[in-house]
């Protein structure tokens, strides 16, 4: 199981089947690999137990083999946080770049978030948002929000989220609330976060519900 853990592309995968199931052309696109490389590194992590597969049709979907494959994936990832500074280094220097550093308390914002205080905007693709994503959030993908800024409140404080910490959909999608007059902040956590917290998340549901 370790072994098959020892490389990048593998991580990703598993960090792409996090946010739900994919197909193998999907994964392939998204990780930027081939889709020859996708299948290899998919039989890998099969072969250790980590993610499972069913046929549909001519396609063949991918998932990870159990929620606790992303349970381990998020305390994996956090550990490399901890002894790598170099992480943290870079990533502060890119929102500092973006100007997206945010003055805010990170444990007070999920709690708003809980408290459904804010508007909490999924900005992934759609079939992401229905496989799993936070409650009461509303799924507009970021490459749509431009032309639905209109369907969201201009009262309320929003708050946008996507894959996680190193994930830019939300840093993107704050930016461009931002320009258009909204009060938006980023949620740096995703769905695996909000699982590894031991908070519930919501499946299905309808597109801008």
């Amino acid at each position: 199981m370790g072994k098959s853990l020892s490389a990048g592309p593998r991580l990703e995968i598993l960090d792409l089947l996090c946010q739900g199931p994919r197909t193998v052309d999907a994964l392939a696109e998204l990780a930027g690999q081939s889709v020859a490389n996708t299948s290899h590194h998919l039989q890998v992590l099969r072969r250790a137990r980590l993610v499972e597969a069913r046929k549909e049709g001519v396609h063949v979907t991918y998932s990870l083999a159990g929620e606790e494959v992303c349970t381990f994936f998020v305390a994996l990832r956090g550990l490399a946080e901890s002894r790598l500074l170099e992480i943290k280094q870079v990533t502060h220097q890119y929102l500092k770049e973006r100007g997206v550093m945010e003055a805010v308390d990170r444990e007070a914002l999920v709690e708003r978030v809980k408290k459904g205080e804010v508007t909490v905007l999924d900005v992934r693709p759609f079939e992401e948002f229905q496989a799993g994503h936070l409650p009461g959030a509303m799924s507009i993908p970021l490459g749509e929000l431009k032309r639905k800024l209109t369907e969201l409140p201009c009262e309320r404080e929003i708050v946008a989220y996507c894959r996680g910490p190193y994930c830019v959909l939300a840093i993107e999608a704050v930016e461009m609330l931002r320009k258009n007059g909204f009060t938006a902040t980023r949620l740096s956590e995703g769905v695996p976060d909000w699982l590894a917290r031991g908070l519930p998340v919501e499946a299905g549901q309808k597109e801008s519900e």
